[in-house]
């Protein structure tokens, strides 16, 4: 039997849908490029390097490394094995998991664009602060200054921002749409008391 198609028919190729599902996985290979790169310097620093420290780490922070105080190395472990976990939350948010899975991913997807936007935000702000002279830092931190405006800032902005289109790309492929986001939500919200909580607190 022949099935013909009318000219006014459209007709969609299988292979842009196709096209489409792997266009849709970038954001969170994006996400894990970002976490893997990110993890280098707290390894690198945790195992006693110094390369790219003294120019763009804060000098407090650069003489914990030097001395190699115990708790501030288990920093840099801890903080380093969080980003390569951010890493495999990207690759998670690549395509559908399991119902638990999938809201774990978009969990942490929703608290770590919060947290990293939230974070790279304080650095630019004071950064243009300073370059305005609205606020003064000493002379040798001046340059120190720039590093957190045009480098981590935006590193950190940029994160956030591919956790959250890889997260938003992960629950408009999902059946169920609306309970995934209510995860989402509630990992950005949780982050936001957190880092609200930590700037009245003084710590962030």
């Amino acid at each position: 039997m022949t099935i013909k198609h009318s000219l006014d028919d459209p007709v969609r190729p299988a292979v842009s849908w196709a096209f489409r599902l792997r266009l849709g996985r970038w954001p969170g290979f994006t996400v894990a490029a970002w976490g893997f790169l990110f993890a280098v310097p707290s390894f690198v620093w945790a195992l006693g390097g110094t390369f790219g420290v003294q120019a763009t780490v804060a000098p407090p922070l650069v003489k914990l490394a030097h001395d190699r105080v115990t708790w501030f190395l288990a920093v840099l472990w801890v903080t380093g094995f969080l980003k390569l976990f951010g890493a495999l939350v990207g690759i998670g948010l690549t395509r559908r998991r399991g119902k638990r899975t999938g809201r774990l991913m978009v969990l942490c997807g929703g608290g770590a664009t919060v947290l990293l936007v939230w974070h790279g935000c304080q650095f630019v702000i004071h950064g243009v602060l300073v370059e305005a002279g609205a606020r003064a830092v000493a002379p040798d931190l001046a340059g120190l200054t720039r590093w957190y405006l045009y480098l981590w800032g935006p590193w950190f902005i940029a994160g956030g921002l591919a956790f959250a289109t890889a997260a938003t790309h992960y629950v408009r492929r999902h059946d169920d749409r609306r309970e995934v986001r209510v995860y989402g939500c509630v990992g950005a919200f949780g982050a936001l008391f957190l880092s609200l909580a930590s700037l009245v607190a003084g710590i962030g």
